[in-house]
């Protein structure tokens, strides 16, 4: 008897033909430690909900999940809310009151556990995760990562056997998200709680688990330990292998498609180095600088921009300056909180600095009228999709973008032509809301596309995209520069930032502290750096995506 025994489940939502979930069969041993991994509408995000009956979705199902014995529709709505942990993707979504302490203590109280037990969990609770510092502080006032420990320890504190999470990293900064990570770790070692996460960010989360679960179409592609489940994937040639750790992905790359049983496949930046140091690559290639896109003026500019939220409050940006030619594409990483997303509505003109400049093209940006604004010239995709959906479904939400003048058959065609662009033709029908997260970015970058604009702010635009619609968009931005599109992204996504862009610049304290190409940037930096990077430093110089250090090891 596992903690969980999933047998047969089938799963389609109401109004659709094909199922979500079609035959899943696996189990989870208690104390194990899960990775879930497949494509945006793989399935991943129903299966979870269908581990606590009360998040369960609506529709037909036949099959069943059983928690440590018992059909877990039979398993007692106190017993569930006790021992199956669930943390979101979001994390302003789960929190209910307004400091961390009542957060804690809020689950214990609807239990019924009396005044000095409380007291008890949630001192001891507050002191493993470390939130001890900022134990009163307002909900509101807290960063990203912070707001998602918070979460965690206010599962935690009810003693679940079994905790599963829905892509909890997908809206942290690359530090956050180590920490998050090394906090479930420790809950796994060390109380034995078991863990089944759903994950994007598999470069951290899969040389740690048990076992991996990778999904496609519904349907279980493989369930092994990680090395089988990357060799296996390497073996099928499956495009999900695009989204495994990049040592994993380099050993595959040169020793061949199909790793061999006997190899040990490297998973972490260690290993990986391990075994390029065993290659003897000192030096041997030096990777040039891709050259930039310039302009006599800058498209964006951003002159000592000084901004606050409220009078009395402290300044989110402060003296914020930076420069992105005409056609580049600019990526700004930072901590959460750096104040990213802010200086994205500054130059939307969605909010006004009580100090500085902000230039579209030389004109100041808060004199160019609304309509010419955001009909051509700015095209801006919040980091919550779903702010832009007003429709019942995803068709009639993309087709509202377009002018009404447009005639039925001219309308219909536009609409086909983006949605097949950004792979969500087979979506139409679909409310926006039931959707998974990545088919709402792409769903959201749709109706910002059929604006055309000349520049284009994205927040977070991967978040919750798999690793081969990652590179469909980045060919989608990239035929978007052709065309003279400038487009300025705030990501915590390094790889696809190292990527792909022409310039990255970091952001702290509410300023940018340093920008420079792509290249460069990362090379330079220790944390805010790719995996090849690390990987890598020191012995293939100026190395940060996999390419090269796989053109290296191919030209010895």
């Amino acid at each position: 008897m596992g903690a969980l025994d999933v047998t047969g489940l089938t799963f389609t939502y109401p109004g659709c033909e094909e199922p979500a979930l079609l035959d899943v069969r696996f189990s989870v041993a208690s104390g194990d430690f899960v990775v879930v991994c497949g494509r945006s509408g793989s399935g991943k995000s129903t299966l979870l909900r269908h581990m606590k009956a009360s998040l369960a979705p609506h529709g037909e199902r036949t099959g069943g999940v059983a928690f440590f014995g018992t059909p877990i529709e039979e398993v007692d709505d106190r017993r569930q809310a006790a021992e199956i942990g669930f943390v979101l993707q979001d994390p302003d979504s789960q929190f209910v009151c307004d400091t961390v302490a009542h957060e804690l203590a809020f689950g214990l109280e609807n239990l019924g556990v009396p005044g000095p037990q409380i007291r008890l969990r949630v001192a001891e609770m507050a002191s493993f995760f470390g939130i001890q510092d900022w134990f009163d502080e307002e909900a509101s006032s807290l960063s990203g990562g912070q707001k998602q420990l918070v979460n965690l320890a206010a599962v935690m504190v009810l003693q679940p056997r079994l905790i599963v999470l829905d892509e909890p990293t997908a809206q942290l900064d690359p530090m956050a998200a180590t920490e998050f990570f090394d906090t479930l770790r420790r809950i796994n070692r060390e109380l034995g709680t078991t863990v089944v996460l759903s994950e994007q960010r598999l470069e951290e989360a899969l040389p740690w688990a048990d076992r991996v679960l990778a999904l496609e179409g519904g349907r279980v592609l493989a369930y092994d330990e990680p090395r089988a489940v990357c060799r296996a994937l390497a073996a099928a040639g499956s495009d999900m292998f695009q989204a495994m750790p990049t040592a994993a992905r380099v050993c595959a790359a040169v020793e061949g498609a199909s790793l061999r049983a006997s190899e040990r496949v490297p998973l972490t930046v260690r290993d990986g180095r391990s075994w390029l140091v065993q290659r003897q690559l000192h030096g041997v290639v030096e990777v040039p600088e891709a050259p930039r896109r310039s302009s006599e003026r800058p498209m964006v500019e951003l002159r000592e921009v000084w901004f606050r939220y409220e009078k009395g409050r402290d300044d989110v940006l402060r003296g914020c300056t930076l420069a992105v030619d005409h056609g580049s594409w600019h990526c700004i990483v930072g901590a959460n909180g750096a104040g990213k997303s802010t200086m994205l509505g500054v130059v939307a003109g969605l909010d006004r600095p009580y100090r500085g400049k902000v230039l579209v093209n030389g004109r100041p940006v808060h004199k160019i009228p609304a309509r010419e604004r955001y009909k051509g010239l700015l095209g801006v995709m919040p980091q919550n999709p779903q702010a832009l959906f007003v429709e019942r479904t995803v068709g009639l939400d993309v087709g509202e973008m377009l002018s009404p003048a447009l005639d039925t058959t001219a309308h219909a065609a536009e609409v086909r032509r983006v949605c097949e662009l950004v792979e969500i033709e087979h979506l139409l029908d679909k409310h926006p809301f039931d959707l998974s997260g990545g088919e709402q970015q792409r769903v959201a970058l749709a109706k910002i596309l059929l604006q055309a604009p000349r520049v284009l702010l994205l927040d977070e635009p991967t978040k919750g995209l798999d690793a081969p619609f990652k590179r469909k968009l980045a060919q989608i931005i990239h035929r978007l520069q052709d065309d003279g599109v400038t487009i300025i992204m705030v990501s915590h996504d390094i790889e696809f930032c190292a990527r792909n862009a022409d310039a990255c610049s970091l952001m702290f304290a509410g300023e940018i502290v340093h920008t420079a190409p792509t290249r460069s940037f990362f090379a330079g930096n220790s944390f805010y750096t790719t995996a090849a990077n690390r990987m890598a430093r020191g012995i293939v110089p100026a190395a940060i995506i996999d390419e090269d250090v796989i053109r290296a090891c191919q030209i010895r």
